[in-house]
């Protein structure tokens, strides 16, 4: 039997060069980027000569927005100056302007004692403002207590009155006596001191008087006070509790006036006001005459 011949390894070494053999040494191998050729460069697309035209227009456009933009700002600047010679002249008249800022969410007026007011009086001024809003809060209890006392029947007449305190009463408070009182800790203004102290009494015999809520002027039944509370708790134990908490919401309220009143007395008598405003009254009487 004929041997067939053994093939030649195609992986061994050779003397021609272009055999290759992936397994063989490194040295052995052959560089390969030494038989590839670059690529051709790719040309680019474009003209250098190519110019982009911009018109004429566009820049006459543009020098006239310039100008426009230069007059706006010139009117700024004199409606600026308009307005700080009024604020000005308005400053030196002693005219304040009052920008309402309170409360914050819907500002209905204006109450800034941190700025306006002066610092050895701020406390007594934020209690005054605490007394006012207590009025408030008193003032509006009643009349839910008043209107659990109407639903277990006890006549519209007393839910009326206790309507017309709270209306009358919540706008009153803050015209008659705390404004006043705040533009005298503001301007130290005898006169505004005086018309505070006449007022404020009535505001304290009122309080007093919705603590204990005698039969008389008025239905006793329309405040809350201690002898309304006695009268609804032997009925109705729900319509006792709301008097009885009115009660002590003006309680609360006429102790903290009575305080007030008392302090602000105190810093009139003590800062020379009282003299002045005698003064004032004389000169005022001798005038008349």
């Amino acid at each position: 039997m004929a041997r067939r011949p053994q093939d030649s390894n195609p992986f061994g070494d050779d003397d021609d060069d272009d055999s290759f053999n992936p397994f063989s040494s490194p040295e052995h191998v052959p560089l390969a980027n030494s038989r590839l050729k670059p690529l051709p460069p790719e040309p680019v697309d474009y003209n250098r000569d190519t110019t982009v035209e911009i018109p004429l227009d566009f820049s006459k456009d543009l020098k006239k927005k310039e100008m426009e933009l230069q007059a706006k700002e010139n009117e700024l600047k004199k409606r600026e100056e308009a307005l700080k010679r009024k604020e000005d002249i308005i400053a030196r008249a002693g005219i304040v302007i009052e920008e309402k800022n309170w409360p914050p969410l819907y500002p209905i007026i204006h109450h800034d004692i941190t700025n306006e007011i002066p610092v050895h009086l701020q406390k007594l001024q934020y209690v005054a403002f605490a007394t006012y809003l207590g009025l408030v809060l008193c003032l509006v209890w009643n009349f839910l207590a008043v209107s659990v006392a109407w639903s277990k029947g006890n006549g519209v007449k007393i839910w009326l009155l206790a309507i017309i305190y709270m209306i009358a009463g919540v706008p009153g408070a803050y015209v008659c006596w705390y404004r006043p009182l705040y533009r005298a800790m503001r301007t130290d203004s005898a006169l505004k001191f005086g018309w505070f102290f006449l007022v404020y009494v009535f505001h304290i015999a009122f309080c007093c008087l919705a603590t204990i809520a005698p039969p008389i002027f008025f239905d006793g039944n329309s405040l809350t006070g201690i002898l309304s509370a006695v009268d609804f708790s032997s009925g109705s134990s729900l319509v006792g509790f709301f008097y009885i908490v009115g009660c002590v919401f003006f309680a609360i309220e006429s102790l903290t006036s009575i305080w007030v009143i008392q302090q602000v007395y105190l810093y009139f008598r003590g800062s020379g006001k009282a003299a002045e405003m005698k003064r004032e009254a004389a000169r005022t009487m001798a005038a008349a005459l």
